[in-house]
């Protein structure tokens, strides 16, 4: 991939690096089926996950990645899936002497992949600190990034990339209609 922007902060990472696991603008997604699933979850640290996955469960993953994906480009229908799948996959928030966490409350191994990024994100979303965690405004790209500007304001994943195919397009449409 030719992103070059550098990863999330640590608490923001998991989602980061869940969300980014397709590269639409590249042609890529690690969850196009059960093969290269099982190789992005042992990539990461999931082997337990990528022994057990199925057909079912790469579904789940790719419908818990754009419903999240979603959320972060702020539509209110995948804020509605949220809830409904917060509500299957985590327990009761739980403080610790380390703070609050948010338990995982699936016993299975590839829905505790979803339900540990859930947690992440609510844990994020109650600190404040998921604001930066934006999505590419281009339509055929939607990479997730770590937004570091000074002003939070950036727009694209690239400026290199989507940035410039935005800047040629606005600029055609403008000479097209003189």
């Amino acid at each position: 991939m030719s992103y070059q922007r550098p990863p999330a902060p640590a608490e923001l990472l998991l989602i980061e690096s869940f969300c980014d696991s397709a590269a639409f603008l590249h042609g890529w997604d690690a969850f196009a089926d059960q093969e290269s699933a099982r190789a992005w979850l042992s990539e990461h640290g999931r082997s337990e996950a990528a022994t057990q996955i199925d057909a079912g469960g790469v579904a789940r993953l790719v419908d818990v990645r754009e419903t999240v994906r979603g959320h972060l480009d702020g539509d209110p229908a995948a804020r509605a899936r949220l809830n409904v799948l917060a509500e299957e996959l985590l327990g009761v928030p739980r403080w610790d002497a380390d703070g609050m966490t948010v338990p995982v409350a699936t016993p299975d191994p590839v829905l505790a992949v979803a339900a540990d990024v859930l947690a992440a994100l609510a844990s994020a979303e109650m600190s404040g600190r998921r604001g930066r965690l934006k999505v590419c405004r281009a339509r055929e790209c939607r990479w997730v990034y770590y937004d570091r500007s000074p002003a939070n304001n950036s727009t694209w994943c690239s400026m290199d990339i989507c940035g410039a195919r935005h800047k040629m397009r606005a600029y055609r449409s403008r000479r097209d209609a003189d």
